[in-house]
Parts: structure tokens; sequence; C-alpha cells
């Protein structure tokens, strides 16, 4: 970070993203922001979280807000009269900057670039371990989960089972609102689970994840209820390759748009290539989305400890959808695939 903040020019660095004050700090509270200077760090909470900074923070002040968290940085002359002070321009509102510009009328605001996503995008052991479990949970959902899934049961009911489940093997929260979609519903790529009734002929597609010491899991199967028609096999086939393609050929060195291709190649050769329309995938860790971006129109490059999703979709309007994805981690030779949970057609 110190070396980042020679290279820009700037005298401190103010975080107040909160995925990123966590991933420098290792604090998972609600409200705090983290100063870092090329001599100190500190970290500025308010009185709920005396405690819990004080357990989960270590190499940083921690200072304890009495009135509000800028206001503090003031009172604590945690930045210097006449500083140069870095700032992420995307997480910080405008009437803050104002409210600081205030505070500090000397010194200068600079907008500079976000490079602790960089940082935070290349995983260590330990986070992968972090994303690991977080990922096994899933897998344990997605099985039992099958038990629910029939004829007559309704989306909000199997999207109810997963959030329980989650809780039960010791997930801390939902990554996201399940998703579940069946029939022509499939054909959203994003469906909210409805009261609608899962029919016998039917795909559903359930894409879940959870968060387990403040990291994710992201997975989506589509698994079908009773014989599926011809065509929506073929779709399911379709996907599973480009999946699996995309998987084998994802390594360091390589631009998220060229993965991208990969699959959406692979796609094309099935004639479904104009129902894929969104990205092959996202980074994966503190957030749910993060870089790296495998679309079309990315530029970033997978490194070595990147974990991504990989996760192509076909949605046909009036006829249904697929989507299968997988949590991928960037090693030195190739892929390390954390879901575990088949990608064979399971039929109900």
């Amino acid at each position: 970070m110190r070396r980042h903040l020679a290279a820009l020019r700037v005298n401190a660095l103010l975080v107040t993203f909160l995925p990123h004050v966590r991933y420098l700090t290792g604090f998972s509270g609600s409200n705090a922001c983290c100063i870092i200077t090329q001599s100190a760090a500190g970290l500025i909470t308010d009185g709920r979280y005396k405690t819990q900074a004080r357990e989960e923070v270590h190499g940083y002040r921690i200072f304890i807000a009495t009135k509000s968290l800028f206001q503090e940085l003031k009172t604590r002359k945690l930045i210097g009269r006449s500083a140069r002070v870095g700032y992420n321009p995307a997480a910080l509102r405008v009437t803050e900057l104002e409210n600081l510009k205030v505070l500090y009328p000397s010194a200068r605001f600079v907008k500079v670039r976000n490079f602790i996503d960089d940082l935070a995008a290349v995983k260590d052991e330990t986070e992968i371990g972090q994303i690991r479990k977080a990922v096994a949970i899933s897998d344990a959902v997605f099985r039992s989960v099958l038990s629910v899934i029939k004829p007559g049961v309704s989306e909000l009911d199997v999207a109810a089972e997963i959030v329980y489940q989650h809780r039960r093997r010791g997930a801390e929260a939902d990554a996201f609102e399940p998703i579940v979609a069946s029939g022509v519903r499939g054909a959203l790529p994003h469906a909210r689970a409805t009261s609608k009734r899962i029919a016998r002929g039917e795909l559903v597609t359930l894409d879940f994840g959870c968060r387990y010491e403040g990291y994710h899991s992201d997975v989506t199967r589509t698994v079908a209820v009773g014989n599926p028609a011809s065509k929506l096999r073929r779709i399911y086939a379709a996907v599973h390759k480009a999946q699996q393609n995309a998987v084998e050929a994802a390594r360091p060195g390589m631009k998220g748009s060229d993965l991208d291709a990969v699959a959406r190649k692979s796609i094309a050769a099935s004639g479904f290539a104009r129902f894929f329309p969104h990205s092959l995938g996202h980074g994966l860790g503190l957030q749910v989305h993060e870089s790296p971006r495998l679309s079309a129109l990315s530029t970033d490059v997978l490194q070595e400890g990147h974990v991504v999703t990989i996760e192509p979709g076909i949605y046909v309007p009036g006829v249904g959808g697929v989507r299968i994805e997988d949590d991928v981690v960037i090693r030195k030779t190739g892929t390390e695939v954390l879901t575990t949970a088949s990608k064979d057609l399971i039929i109900l």
C-alpha cells in the first residue's frame, strides 16, 4: 500500500469502501474507514464496535468516533493540514467529499485509481481456504435441496430451503437472494423466485451462494424434473460443453475477453449464439462480484491466485434456460475447480 502511495504522490490514502476496509484491516463491522500514511495506519469506527474492532484488527491504531468518522479524523489529526489525500471516487459520496473539504480546507483530495481491487483480487492460500469452505457449504446445500424439488413445489419453497440449509450448515449469510427459475422462467437470467409451481418436464435453474468468514461462494446448477424435451437437452449439452471448455482454457496471462470468447465460440457452434446475453463470469472473494471481469469487453488479465466464476448460459424465450457455474482458482498451470456438485444433467 505504501509503495502505491509513493507512486501516486499522495501523503495518505483514505479508504471508505467497507470490503476494502475489511481486506486491509480485518474489521467486519458496518461503519468504518481507515487512513494509511507512510508512517501510520488507523481504523476509525463507532462505539458499537469498540470490542469487535480490538478483536479483529491488528497493526492499526483504533479510534472510536464520538461524532462522525471524518470528524474523528480531524480531532485526532490523522491527516496533515496540507496533505495530499488519495481517495476512490467510486466509494465516496459527493456530500462526504464536501464535508472533508470543510474539515480540511488546506488539504488536497486526489482521485486515485482503484488499485485495492487489483490487490484484493489475488488471493493467498488462507483466503482461498475460506472460499473453499463457502463453496463446500453451497455444494452440500445443492445436494440437500434436490430432495425438495418436485412437481407442485413452488420456486419460493425451494429458495427458502436454500436459505435455511446455508445457515444450518454454518454460513454467515446468503451471498445474494437465491435465484430459482423453472420452466419458461428459466429464460430470465436473473429471475427472482416466485409462487410459480414446478411442473414435470421443466428445467429448474438454481443460482445461489453463501458467505463464510467474509468470503463468498457463487454456484449455479440446472436440473430437470422428469424427462425434458429434446431441445432442452440440446441447450443443456451446449452450456455444459461451453462451460467445460472455458474451465480448461483458463490460465494466467489470459485476458478476460479471450476466456469469454472461448465459451461464446462454443455456444455459437451449437447454434445458440444469440441466446447467451451476459458475460462469462467475475472475480469472487470478499465481494460476490469483483475483479477480474470475464466479458467480451474486459481487458483484465488473469493471474495466479485469482478466484473467478465461470458461468455461461443459454436463455430461449418461451422455452427455458440453462446456466452452469463453477468457482475456479487460477493456478500456475491452469485451474483448480472448487465446486464439486455434479454438472451432468440430473433428472429428478
